[in-house]
């Protein structure tokens, strides 16, 4: 299994990635492998390759639920955002070319996104709502770790 945390220290609310990341590592066993990237697009293939088990955790904006508001899904929920990714190349549109391409993509990809308030603000803080969600996110991700061989599920 592999979680894997997005998002850009400087911006705000999209430095949750990250912290996640790091309370993730405390008790993750050896065989989860945690990794945390401000990187987006195609620059994500080599970390949706070469794992059975894909965990994502990142945030989102849709504007339709309030700041904090946790996501749960698997990839095959998603559907094509129209005009593209507002990351031009995003993670659906690389985990799909992968797959096109016959790449040892991850068999189970999962996410896990809260709504944020700002992910533009260089230096900002991080909005309190979702602050306040981490512990729940943290708690998500150690279920799926102990479930280990079960199905993805939140």
């Amino acid at each position: 299994m592999r979680i894997l945390c997005l998002g850009n220290d400087l911006l705000a609310d999209d430095s949750l990635g990250s912290v996640v990341a790091e309370h993730v590592r405390q008790f993750a066993p050896a065989d989860v492998e945690v990794l945390s990237t401000p990187e987006a697009g195609f620059h994500l293939v080599d970390y949706v390759l070469n794992v059975h088990r894909l965990v994502v955790v990142d945030t989102v904006v849709t504007g339709t639920a309030p700041a904090g508001t946790i996501y749960a899904f698997h990839d095959h929920q998603l559907k094509a955002v129209p005009g593209g990714s507002p990351h031009y190349v995003g993670l659906y549109e690389t985990l799909n070319l992968a797959r096109t391409l016959g790449l040892p993509v991850a068999e189970e990809v999962f996410f896990l996104a809260v709504e944020a308030a700002d992910c533009s603000t260089p230096g900002g803080e991080m909005h309190p709502a979702v602050l306040a969600a981490i512990p729940a996110l943290i708690k998500m991700v150690r279920d799926m770790v102990r479930a280990g061989a079960g199905a993805l599920s939140p």
